[in-house]
């Protein structure tokens, strides 16, 4: 598996990203600087977390001019695997590839913490059983997800909500940021484009205290 990890000014959680991918996983993985226009050989795309462009303007919204992000939508389009990770489903949402926004949290405050998501769809991050309940790390100021209705209905219908926030249980609650039908992960329509608020590659080694996200790189193995 070769692995493109991007790189924006302000990006936090690529070195995270490409540990993941590299040490954990095993694979081939590499930077992709954002002013590059070639994402080489690569079989899987990450968009890592962090704050692009220092974030000015709206979240991602500088960095879906960045000259990377045409290969990104073309990768995409053509089938490829991309996974975008808070500051990265920002990211995705401004390039095109995912439907809705992310906006300030409901508390107005930056949320750190560990949450509880269940899986609420498959795709090609998420080969497990429906109503798995994963632990997982989160860290944004603007994470609550927003979409009209008529789009809410669509995702809902077409089985994209990947992930929702749930208790430790399992059990409705445990939002953190107020997002709109307690959405924390949304497919694209071919369900190979992934954007999600909390971090997997924080969440990956038994080390940690946590392997959680693992099961999310595993799942492009399936």
């Amino acid at each position: 598996m070769r692995v493109a990890v991007i790189q924006f000014p302000g990006s936090n959680a690529d070195w995270d990203a490409l540990h993941v991918a590299r040490d954990v996983m095993g694979w081939d993985a590499r930077f992709v600087f954002h002013k590059e226009t070639s994402l080489g050989a690569a079989d899987f795309v990450i968009v890592p977390g962090g704050f692009a462009h220092g974030d000015y303007l709206r979240c991602g919204a500088i960095a879906r001019f960045s000259p990377i992000a045409e290969a990104i939508v073309a990768f995409a389009r053509r089938g490829g695997p991309v996974l975008g990770i808070c500051n990265g489903f920002q990211v995705l949402t401004e390039m095109g590839l995912l439907p809705g926004a992310l906006v300030r949290n409901a508390s107005q405050r930056f949320e750190c913490r560990d949450v509880w998501l269940e899986v609420a769809a498959q795709g090609r991050f998420t080969h497990m059983p429906l109503g798995s309940v994963l632990r997982l790390p989160i860290a944004h100021g603007e994470g609550r997800y927003h979409a009209d209705d008529e789009t809410m209905t669509r995702l809902e219908g077409e089985g994209r909500i990947a992930f929702r926030y749930v208790s430790p249980d399992g059990s409705e609650g445990g939002n953190p940021n107020g997002s709109k039908g307690d959405v924390a992960g949304v497919y694209d329509a071919d369900k190979n484009v992934l954007g999600l608020m909390p971090h997997p590659e924080r969440a990956s080694e038994t080390i940690l205290g946590n392997a959680d996200g693992r099961r999310l790189f595993e799942s492009l193995l399936s």
